[in-house]
């Protein structure tokens, strides 16, 4: 469809790139657009993108521009590993890796800022940033967390200096993201005052433990804690594994997992006990504690909230694997739309100038609609770092605030592990066969983020948990509703049902449009029509769900589950979309506070590729429902191929806001060789055109008439 709408906006910048595009060196670019284009204050957009706590991230990227702290490629799994340990250790001498820590023990209770500077190390090794991980953010956190003064005093200097490297030891072979059934059990002893950890069969190691496969010497074991013969669910222990020399102890045995898809980096191993025993005060009892007589008593009478509580304390994982993959992916578009800005191939509109490869339509449509999801990601991890520093500190630490948090998490990590693969992917493609090679970053990084997508969680189940708080924040809508409520509920339901499916919407807006686009355009890019059109989508989702299990509750276990699973995929298909309309929201709030005239315009944009982007991902869907008519959903692509057109200029500058330098990239095709290359050959065409010394072009050659033939 051509889009025939007015372009009132003449102050769009024209649809080529300058040949002087700005280096990735943080400042505004200073330049004055022609036609009066809006400017992009880059600077300033950088500091806004660093978030709440810039000065923290900054001071994280100074460290992750250091050669020590850098993975080299191509060292064997063994020379990794000991790099990444050795790492470890200078980042405790630098102090970088204490700041959740309490004060009295050297730490700086900040939660917030100990999340934005661990998320930064990815830009170093992402091995470096999950091996830390495990060792505090996992294993630390753990006695942090679910421990006491006590356990804080008894353990944690060890653990932050060092001292002791240690494994978190809950998942299971046979129960991944089901930890509730875990079969690993702590048996109490009176007699000894001792907890028996077992492992009953195979299915119950241990798998996956960062430090397990070599450095670690302790391990927090999550296990099925009984006393008296009663099964008190899911308790954290405090376990010793292995000697000073690196020995499994009595009852401890392990298995190295070896060579994995990524994060070679990290000793990944299994751990299995027989019989294994520790003392009492090894149970990390700050929600469930067992007396010398065997009574278990614990501040959270409900088992189930308990768990639930426990397993909320360590959602730091999924917060800083949201961060860091949308750092990857930033650094992915940099990469990419560095290069592809410089690269040059076929001589489309000119018989001698190649083109840029990002002045190609196709180019732009596969890396900047990727480039404004990932400014949404970052505006949305932002608001949720706050989110979780705010719980963590204890400003905002109510049963709700954790639900909220716990929630938001569920609902954007998958978003951004699933977005920083893809992303890394294309990028890979956008480059060619020189994003293949290892040297330039791509690559290294897609292995290594694979697993970040079943990390702390599969996707697909989180997104299952969100689906779950939705209806039941839905249900609660109802809870206290008489029948009558609930009739006119379903009725009202009905009524839109017909309304929408009938054709009747779908009909007054093809009247309304008719023959004007520019009427559908200017409706589109009203951030309260997008605001409806994602929400609506969330809304009627969950309510059609909630109608189709409304009597699932009054069902037999089994066919109440058989219900459920029915409607599964859908439920995760809503989940999803409402963690979109989380991220739209949060990047609108973050356009709000952008004063720039320049910058909020090309913003805008920018949110609105999004926005819109979503909307055309799932145009089958508001078709189907009524929601938008043909025409107007052939206005969705007709602008977005605008957006893109205008955006085109501001890419270079959009990603040098992200603040990467040479050191944190690191990969040849971004380091301005290219264009150098491009240049010279350029250059040297030039003067041999000038100089006339070209051989001549078959093709130019024009074909002389034969000679007749003398009679």
């Amino acid at each position: 469809m051509v889009d025939t709408a007015a372009r009132t906006d003449t102050s769009a910048a024209p649809a080529t790139a300058s040949a002087d595009a700005p280096k990735a060196n943080g400042k505004a670019n200073g330049a004055v657009r022609p036609g009066g284009a809006p400017v992009v204050d880059v600077a300033a957009l950088g500091r806004q993108l660093l978030g709440t706590w810039a000065d923290v991230r900054v001071e994280a990227r100074k460290r992750a521009a250091m050669p020590e702290l850098q993975r080299i490629e191509g060292q064997s799994m063994a020379e990794h590993r000991e790099r990444v340990l050795e790492q470890l250790k200078l980042l405790v001498e630098m102090g970088a890796v204490h700041k959740a820590f309490p004060k009295e023990l050297g730490g700086q209770d900040d939660h917030g800022g100990n999340i934005a500077a661990f998320e930064e190390l990815v830009i170093a090794d992402p091995s470096l940033q999950i091996k830390s991980g495990v060792q505090w953010g996992l294993f630390g956190a753990a006695v942090l967390h679910l421990g006491t003064k006590f356990h804080h005093e008894k353990f944690l200097p060890a653990i932050m200096s060092l001292e002791v490297p240690g494994a978190f030891a809950m998942t299971e072979i046979g129960h991944g993201s089901d930890v509730a059934s875990i079969a690993t059990t702590a048996t109490y002893d009176p007699e000894t005052e001792e907890f028996v950890i077992h492992t009953p069969f195979r299915a119950a190691w241990k798998e996956f433990l960062g430090n397990a496969g070599l450095h670690g010497k302790h391990a927090t074991v999550f296990a099925q804690l009984v006393t008296n013969g009663v099964n008190h669910g899911v308790h954290c222990f405090y376990v010793p594994i292995r000697d000073d020399e690196g020995e499994f102890l009595p009852g401890v045995g392990g298995q190295d997992d070896g060579l994995k898809g990524g994060l070679n980096g990290i000793d990944n191993g299994r751990l299995h006990f027989t019989n294994v025993r520790i003392p009492r005060e090894n149970l990390l009892n700050r929600y469930g504690d067992v007396a010398p007589d065997g009574t278990y008593s614990s501040p959270i009478e409900s088992p189930g909230r308990r768990f639930f509580t426990m397993l909320g304390t360590l959602v730091q994982g999924r917060v800083s694997l949201d961060g860091a993959s949308t750092e990857a992916s930033a650094m992915a578009l940099a990469i990419a739309i560095t290069y592809g800005n410089q690269r040059r191939q076929f001589t489309a509109s000119s018989d001698t100038e190649e083109e840029v490869l990002l002045d190609y339509q196709r180019h732009q449509r596969r890396l900047l609609p990727r480039l404004a999801t990932t400014y949404a990601q970052i505006f949305a991890h932002d608001e949720f770092l706050v989110k979780f520093d705010a719980v963590f500190s204890g400003k905002a630490d109510t049963d709700d605030d954790r639900q909220d948090l716990e929630t938001i998490a569920a609902a954007l990590k998958p978003l951004s592990t699933w977005h920083a693969l893809d992303t890394l992917q294309e990028a890979r493609e956008a480059c060619g066969g020189a994003g293949f090679i290892a040297e330039n970053r791509l690559v290294g990084l897609r292995q290594d983020l694979d697993i970040y997508v079943t990390f702390e969680g599969d996707n697909n189940v989180l997104l299952q948990l969100v689906a779950k708080r939705l209806l039941t924040d839905f249900s609660a809508q109802f809870k206290n509703a008489d029948a009558g409520a609930m009739a006119r509920y379903v009725v009202a339901q009905t009524a839109d049902r017909a309304y929408h499916g009938t054709g009747l919407r779908r009909l007054a807006q093809t009247i309304a449009d008719f023959g004007s686009t520019a009427r559908s355009v200017s409706e589109l890019r009203d951030e309260e029509t997008q605001r409806e059109l994602l929400t609506d989508r969330v809304e009627t989702m969950i309510a059609e769900i909630a109608g189709r299990l409304r009597d699932a509750r009054k069902l037999p276990k089994a066919d109440a589950a058989a219900a459920f699973n029915r409607n599964q995929n859908e439920l995760i298909e809503a989940a999803r979309a409402h963690g979109e309309l989380l991220q739209w929201e949060a990047f609108t709030r973050g356009l709000a506070k952008t004063s720039d005239p320049g910058t909020k315009q090309v913003l805008t944009w920018v949110r609105d590729l999004f926005g819109l982007g979503l909307v055309e991902k799932h145009l089958a869907w508001y078709l189907v429902n009524g929601r938008l008519s043909p025409q107007r959903a052939q206005a969705v692509t007709a602008y977005i191929d605008r957006l893109i057109e205008r955006l085109r200029p501001y890419a270079q500058d959009l990603v040098d806001a992200f603040g990467f330098e040479p050191a944190h990239l690191r990969a040849t095709i971004a380091s301005g060789i290219e264009q150098e290359r491009q240049d010279e050959a350029r250059a040297w065409f030039d003067a041999e055109r000038r100089a006339g010394t070209l051989p001549v072009d078959e093709k130019t050659l024009k074909a002389k008439p034969k000679a007749k033939k003398k009679s």
